[in-house]
């Protein structure tokens, strides 16, 4: 069986490709065509789709977080494989071939997933507080393996202020490693480099640029390896990111209107979700709005209707139009004007901002923060402050990174929202000629269609 080796290359846009030849010379090979996405446009829901063929309505991946109406808390960025309902392609794939392996390199929703081999990040959280780099492989022993030769999994560099080329690099090497070594008949690998630049500076920047001519210098050791292993690659994106100057409190705008409600400890405001009547789980360009109580409903929609930046609010009725219409859903989702994105922000002073704000806190925060990608331009010695928070850690000491602005217009990029221009939006690369007939009419790859792609690349398709 001819292997097949899944780029995720997050942030990839046709126009981008001019900047990177080695990806466009594998569509030079056998083909590119836009991706059909689906809304929300981000990491956890697009992946899930892709893995399992279906809308969020079906496999339940609303966005990269919800509120847990059974927990009354807000998560982001939960790990487990067991949310994510359906069964995913190379399950398919095993019912069809037994002997059918995976590899996993880094998409999300990996813990407990039935992969063969997989790598997460997973970082080591200490008893006095402190959290170390590291990753989660199965089986366990490719953990040192990959440690032995590539270093620790470089965590700080693969999320927050200091993201960049590194992470990406580890991930392809892993990749190619397990390539080599255990030959799996599919491989997963998550590429996030142009994820950073795009949000910082903005898709259209020289940033960007060179952000997309490093990442495919990158990758080309890894195409080669895959050549060499007459595997198909495919090279794809969840999602495009677009440009932004507008960044919308939506948790502000339903305090100020008595929506939202929130309790004090130690000087600082926490959202309470048990007890407010409306509020948002912001991410990206889209964000869930939970109300208490059904009556409520249509006061809320007009509120946010209202709201400069907002481009349309959905409710059951509209959120079926997009196979959104899913319990985990808010009873409404708003989606961003093309120019403008949600802050999760609901205190109405920085002063009594929680100390997690200026923190990168993935986990804490009630909604999505892209200012953790940015020392804070506020503050001078930012730099030094987080220097010394590191040999701090190095020591074995307690520290605290307060290096996050709370002014969000330095964001620069976002996405969330389904693209206007194909030329903005994601895209599908493969190697293989004879993937064509998964192509729509219009010349499109439907997200929901990539399982058939691979299981017809491999002759399995039912």
């Amino acid at each position: 069986m001819k292997p097949v080796v899944v780029l995720n290359v997050v942030g990839l846009t046709p126009r981008l490709l001019p900047a990177m030849p080695n990806l466009s010379r594998l569509a030079a090979r056998g083909g590119s065509a836009p991706l059909r996405t689906v809304l929300p446009a981000v990491t956890c829901t697009v992946q899930s789709t892709l893995l399992t063929g279906r809308l969020p309505v079906d496999h339940g991946i609303v966005g990269n977080g919800w509120y847990f109406r059974e927990l009354g808390e807000i998560h982001l960025w939960r790990q487990h494989n067991r949310l994510v309902g359906g069964p995913k392609v190379w399950e398919t794939a095993r019912a069809r071939h037994p002997g059918y392996r995976v590899a996993n390199v880094c998409w999300w929703y990996a813990m407990g997933a039935s992969t063969d081999m997989l790598v997460t990040p997973r970082p080591v959280y200490h008893a006095d507080g402190r959290k170390s780099p590291d990753c989660y492989t199965r089986p366990p022993a490719l953990h040192d393996r990959l440690t032995a030769e590539l270093g620790p999994f470089p965590l700080f560099r693969y999320w927050g202020p200091t993201a960049g080329l590194a992470s990406s690099r580890w991930i392809a090497a892993a990749t190619r490693r397990i390539l080599r070594t255990e030959r799996p008949d599919l491989v997963l690998a998550y590429v996030p480099h142009l994820d950073y630049d795009l949000q910082r500076f903005g898709p259209d920047s020289p940033q960007a640029t060179a952000a997309a001519r490093a990442v495919d210098a990158e990758l080309a050791p890894l195409l080669d390896e895959a050549a060499r292993d007459g595997a198909t690659v495919i090279a794809l994106s969840e999602y495009g990111i677009t440009a932004v100057d507008h960044p919308v409190d939506i948790n502000r705008a339903l305090r100020r209107a008595g929506w939202l409600e929130v309790y004090t400890q130690a000087g600082m405001e926490y959202l309470d979700p048990w007890a407010s009547r409306a509020f948002a789980v912001a991410d990206h360009q889209t964000a869930h709005v939970y109300v208490a109580d059904e009556a409520d409903v249509p006061k809320v929609h007009d509120l946010l209707t209202r709201l400069p930046g907002v481009a349309e609010v959905l409710g059951r009725e509209e959120q079926a139009r997009y196979g959104l219409d899913h319990p985990r859903s808010g009873e409404l989702v708003a989606v961003a004007a093309p120019d403008a994105w949600f802050t999760y922000y609901y205190w109405l002073d920085d002063a009594r901002a929680p100390d997690f704000a200026r923190s990168v806190e993935i986990h804490r925060k009630p909604g999505y923060d892209p200012a953790e990608l940015f020392f804070d331009p506020a503050d001078r010695f930012v730099k030094a402050k987080a220097a010394l928070g590191l040999a701090r850690k190095k020591l074995g000491l307690r520290y605290t990174m307060n290096a996050v602005p709370l002014e969000p217009s330095c964001v620069r990029g976002s996405h969330g929202r389904l693209p206007d221009s194909p030329s903005d939006g994601p895209v599908v690369l493969c190697s293989d000629p004879d993937w064509r007939p998964a192509l729509t009419s219009a010349g499109a790859l439907r997200a929901v269609d990539l399982p058939d792609l691979l299981l017809g690349l491999q002759g399995l398709r039912g």
